[in-house]
């Protein structure tokens, strides 16, 4: 008989201490009724993602004021196991002068080359997990 992993829920400290120990998630973003979901790096400041992108859909959700929904994950295929912290908020581009500076001091690093100069800071509104 086949056995499988059960999934329980995280709590959300233990989401906020998986999430900090990594530097790729996928951002999703509607603009115009068209959702899209991009891979980007982030850094964890305080309990808010902060994001470097350039001008683009990202930066246009954020000027929209919409929810977004932010999703880190990490899984094993050898012992089918894995975890999932997804996070609804509100994307807001940062840009007074000690924001910036605060934020360029994180060290968001992107990995997809081209200027990217400015910043998005996701604060949530709910944060929630799942292991298994």
């Amino acid at each position: 008989m086949e056995t499988r992993n059960r999934l329980d829920v995280m709590s959300e400290a233990e989401c906020w201490a998986r999430i900090e120990q990594h530097e790729i998630g996928r951002l999703a973003v509607s603009v115009m009724h068209r959702p899209d979901v991009f891979p980007v790096n982030y850094r964890v400041d305080g309990r808010a993602l902060v994001v470097k992108t350039a001008p683009g859909l990202k930066l246009a959700a954020a000027a929209l004021g919409r929810g977004v929904a932010f999703e880190v994950d990490d899984f094993d295929r050898s012992s089918r196991t894995g975890w999932s912290v997804v996070i609804h908020g509100r994307a807001t581009e940062i840009e007074e002068l000690d924001e910036l500076l605060a934020a360029e001091d994180l060290g968001v690093e992107p990995w997809a080359g081209g200027p990217k100069g400015r910043y998005l800071r996701i604060t949530p509104t709910s944060v929630s997990g799942r292991i298994l």
